[in-house]
């Protein structure tokens, strides 16, 4: 299960092999995994899961949840640019966007050219869509704030 998540969404964040045990023990305890085969292929015995009726009927109720929206902005990357703003000064404010945003242009050069790559699997390329999306995001967001913090710095009300 991990070599195949980590193969299918291959940008995501690695799951730790402790965290798939744990998983599949309550997914079995629940009923909705059945053990499968044993393999010993090359290496230590693996054990193989299936999906039981329960488990399918799981996984259909769970594809069709609607993921509700973040009802609380919640980033680092805020956090850093108003503590600047509030303990240090608008300059510190701007001189961390600008570090930031080179830091962000940096990695979306990076994820363009993976999903440009010939031989980027599906699962890559769909990763890097999301996270270019998420990158331009805060890009446009940084450009916005770097204005703002200028006008600041200027005795512009914003």
């Amino acid at each position: 299960m991990k070599r195949a998540h980590d193969a299918h969404m291959p940008r995501a964040k690695p799951l730790a092999f402790g965290q798939v045990y744990a998983t599949l023990g309550r997914l079995q305890r629940d009923g909705l995994v059945a053990e499968g085969d044993r393999d010993r292929d090359a290496g230590p015995e693996r054990t193989s899961f299936t999906l039981t009726d329960a488990g399918r009927a799981r996984l259909d109720e769970w594809l069709a949840e609607v993921e509700a929206p973040a009802p609380f902005v919640s980033s680092e990357l805020l956090a850093k640019v108003v503590v600047a703003l509030l303990a240090a000064d608008s300059r510190r404010a701007g001189a961390y966007l600008a570090a930031q945003r080179a830091a962000h242009a940096a990695r979306l050069r990076e994820l363009t050219a993976a999903k440009l790559d010939p031989e980027s699997a599906l699962g890559d390329v769909i990763a890097a869509d999301f996270a270019i999306s998420h990158l331009d995001a805060d890009l446009r967001w940084m450009e916005t704030t770097i204005a703002r913090v200028n006008e600041l710095q200027q005795g512009v009300p914003a």
